[in-house]
């Protein structure tokens, strides 16, 4: 048995994690952390009825009072790369949902993760669909390196752009063989273009109604080559998220990206 820490269990991701490892058979959420629901009873908060688990007030106390395999985490930017530290180093495994860690940050990390034996998984996204989408979009920019990504959130997202585009422009500038063709036009307002990263221009929608959406438009001559993802709720993204919670024990030090978890 698995024994999961959820932190920022009220929040929307967070109460969807409580519900989708109480439904596994070979897990359980042994504490939930959330400083706005702290006292309440998670099961009460998440919609399972009575679980006994009363949400702690912050980490500290919910790793002090249970025995924890496992942290979940989908709390928000500002916040992670202290929750990260603090989960190290009491050496618990942990799965990271939240977006927002620097290069520099996921590098000191892995150096304590070495020293603690604790093993970590940060996601930009754990839904299959869009995991395969990065897969796939690697390989084709190996033979069309002329792409542009554009990605669209609920206007409640804290980031722009979005962690999936981010890994995705990482994986497809990795990817390229060729540079791709030298982009003529010049912007009469500044920002229409979208923005850069590694070299490929990313383009952030952020609306009411959306939740998670994904496409990475690649064009060659004569030609063009869309991809899309969609993610519809929350739900979706509840089957990486156990797959990650079974399988990060496995996995020494840490790994970014649930598509190193599929091989």
């Amino acid at each position: 048995m698995i024994n999961v820490l959820v932190n920022g269990a009220g929040g929307r991701m967070g109460s969807e994690v409580v519900r989708a490892v109480h439904a596994e058979k070979d897990m359980t959420v042994v504490a939930a952390v959330d400083p706005g629901h702290a006292g309440e009873d998670a099961g009460q908060v998440t919609g399972l009825g009575n679980l006994g688990i009363t949400i702690a007030p912050d980490l500290e106390t919910g790793l002090a009072n249970s025995k924890v395999d496992v942290v979940v985490d989908f709390t928000n930017p500002s916040v992670i790369f202290e929750n990260a530290r603090k989960v190290v180093s009491k050496g618990v495994h942990m799965v990271i949902g939240t977006t927002g860690l620097t290069a520099e940050q996921r590098e000191e990390l892995s150096e304590m993760a070495a020293k603690t034996e604790s093993h970590i998984l940060i996601a930009p996204n754990f839904c299959m669909g869009a995991v395969l989408l990065m897969k796939v979009s690697e390989e084709i920019a190996r033979y069309m390196p002329d792409v542009e990504i554009i990605e669209l959130h609920h206007n409640h997202k804290y980031d722009a752009p979005s962690g999936t585009a981010k890994l995705t422009a990482e994986k497809i500038a990795r990817a390229r063989q060729t540079a791709p063709a030298e982009d003529m036009t010049r912007e009469s307002l500044p920002g229409v273009r979208g923005g850069k990263y590694e070299g490929v221009t990313i383009h952030s929608v952020r609306l009411p109604g959306y939740v998670a959406h994904q496409e990475v438009l690649f064009g060659g001559y004569g030609e063009t080559l869309t991809l899309r993802h969609d993610s519809l709720n929350r739900q979706s993204f509840m089957p990486g998220v156990i797959l990650a919670v079974r399988k990060v024990s496995d996995h020494p030090g840490l790994t970014y990206g649930l598509e190193n978890y599929l091989e």
